[in-house]
């Protein structure tokens, strides 16, 4: 998975969960040299990217990836006169499944198992101080320390959070994917990163994950609003 917070991000890692797939989120923001080396570590067959930019990164590598068979991609902008056939847009690869079930080809399929110790995610890390590692997670590791950290909060559905770091981070996985998936609260993702703050008043969250330069340009966002007034 090669995107930003995007709903339909998650959508995918849930289906490929769903599935008995290992889910492997990148961050967004690698470039494609640093995409190859934990593509063929993982033996990567499937990718859903967010859009042309992300595409793009993953066909310079593809003759290095053979193991990639299809990417699928979510913004169709830019894409028009690409016919890689390992190219297929998000709304081909609904209508597909749609095709398959009304020709008798497919039932809606049950979850394909739920042994707690088969494995969920592979998260590498970012790179930038020596080639990226991998660590595999367990659905049922990843449950547990959901279910502490919520009664440790006292998360409760009706909470809001807010998903705007890299899902690439397993911080930022856990408390946007795995949490709600327990809690079942409510994940918001903002329009991009230069309209989170603004994006953040209309959200509301009640739960949310940050870092220090976060915090640091909303007090100076607060303080210069102070002033003003």
């Amino acid at each position: 998975f090669v995107g930003d917070n995007r709903p339909r991000l998650y959508t995918a890692m849930c289906a490929a969960h769903w599935l008995g797939a290992v889910a492997v989120p990148f961050y967004q923001d690698a470039t494609s040299d640093e995409l190859m080396s934990p593509v063929q570590d993982a033996g990567i067959t499937h990718v859903f990217a967010e859009d042309q930019e992300q595409v793009d990164k993953l066909l310079e590598i593809l003759p290095r990836c053979p193991t990639v068979r299809c990417i699928v991609y979510d913004k169709d902008r830019g894409m028009r006169h690409y016919d890689q056939p390992e190219l297929l847009s998000y709304d081909a690869l609904l209508q597909q499944g749609r095709d398959l079930v009304a020709a008798g080809g497919a039932t809606p399929a049950e979850p394909a198992g739920s042994n707690r110790d088969e494995a969920a995610f592979l998260f590498f890390t970012s790179g930038t101080t020596g080639p990226a590692k991998g660590v595999v997670l367990s659905h049922g590791a990843l449950i547990d320390r959901a279910r502490v950290a919520a009664a440790t909060e006292n998360l409760e559905d009706t909470d809001v959070a807010m998903a705007y770091l890299p899902p690439g981070w397993i911080g930022q996985n856990f408390f946007s994917y795995v949490q709600p998936m327990v809690v079942s609260y409510c994940v918001c993702c903002p329009e991009s990163s230069e309209t989170m703050l603004a994006d953040m008043r209309e959200m509301g969250p009640t739960y949310f994950l940050t870092t220090p330069r976060v915090l640091e340009a909303l007090f100076t966002q607060v303080s210069m609003r102070m002033e003003d007034t």
